[in-house]
């Protein structure tokens, strides 16, 4: 199918969010310049496929039992939905950032279990150990997905495939026991987790706060994806509140300074940060590291 939008879209800003580099085995951009997306939804596996043209529509192919949602839910997926039309810049630094990003949306997936499984490898670990799990979990665990999809895409393993592993699979994918726990109370009750999307915003993420081990920053990171949340901010986070602390006030702050800084976006702080981070602010590069640990040594 062809999609044109009223708006100018920029597959790689809107969807940003979604991918982890060479680590996102279930989304990545092809040297054709398609990019690919492999997920579980409530109707079963499916892939999608996006590719840009010159006179900015957007061809969409998908596959599999979620073809037809994956299909519906392009326009949403590239931010048709979203709208910061009541947005106000409170601060120079976030309207010059918005001025330079006019095109910026917030996408929405639509789905909830995929997102859930990287946020809760995310929780207080590196970077680049969350991402070594994620591949890992999706290389040995998730499955090929529908269509003819370059080979290394993977749809990230489903609920009841992360509660077959044994202790020793989870051990040599680098998942310590409190991000374990949490993946596998999430994955008892992952048929009533996906309402959060239906519920969204503050509803939506305290919904998915009723599984133990999701706590305000594991459920703002999956609305952020799952349902564009525009309001739905990352406390908690090891870079965001010096990036919003430097870019906005030029110092170091915490998660309750940077909660004074964006009060004054509400409903629409995420939206505030996302700006600034399209804008190029990123944390002070000073202090101490988050030291890489290898639970799989352990």
């Amino acid at each position: 199918m062809f999609w044109r939008p009223a708006f100018e879209v920029d597959l790689g800003r809107v969807l940003g969010p979604l991918k982890r580099g060479r680590g996102s085995l279930n989304i990545l951009t092809d040297e054709r310049g398609i990019t690919w997306l492999a997920s579980n939804t409530p109707d079963g596996p499916g892939t999608l496929a996006l590719r840009p043209h010159p006179d900015g529509r957007i061809e969409a192919a998908a596959w599999g039992d979620a073809k037809d949602r994956l299909l519906s839910g392009v326009p949403a997926l590239l931010g048709a939905d979203d709208d910061d039309a009541g947005f106000v810049a409170h601060h120079d630094v976030v309207a010059r950032a918005r001025r330079a990003n006019p095109g910026l949306r917030l996408g929405s997936t639509g789905v909830v279990w995929d997102w859930l499984v990287l946020a809760v490898l995310e929780q207080k670990v590196a970077g680049k150990e969350a991402i070594r799990s994620w591949a890992e979990l999706c290389r040995r665990f998730g499955t090929r997905p529908p269509g003819p999809a370059p080979e290394r895409l993977r749809v990230p393993p489903t609920p009841a495939a992360l509660r077959a592993l044994p202790d020793w699979h989870w051990h040599r994918a680098g998942v310590d026991i409190k991000r374990r726990t949490a993946l596998l109370n999430a994955a008892r009750v992952a048929g009533h987790l996906e309402r959060a999307v239906e519920l969204r915003g503050l509803e939506g993420r305290h919904w998915l706060r009723q599984v133990p081990g999701i706590g305000v920053w594991t459920a703002a990171e999956i609305a952020q994806r799952a349902w564009g949340d525009p309001d739905a901010v990352s406390f908690g986070d090891y870079n965001i509140p010096s990036m919003v602390g430097n870019a906005v006030l030029g110092n170091k702050i915490d998660d309750a300074g940077m909660a004074e800084v964006l009060a004054p976006y509400a409903p629409q702080r995420q939206r505030a940060v996302r700006y600034l981070e399209a804008a190029g602010h990123t944390r002070p590069r000073f202090g101490p590291r988050i030291e890489l640990r290898d639970y799989r040594a352990m």
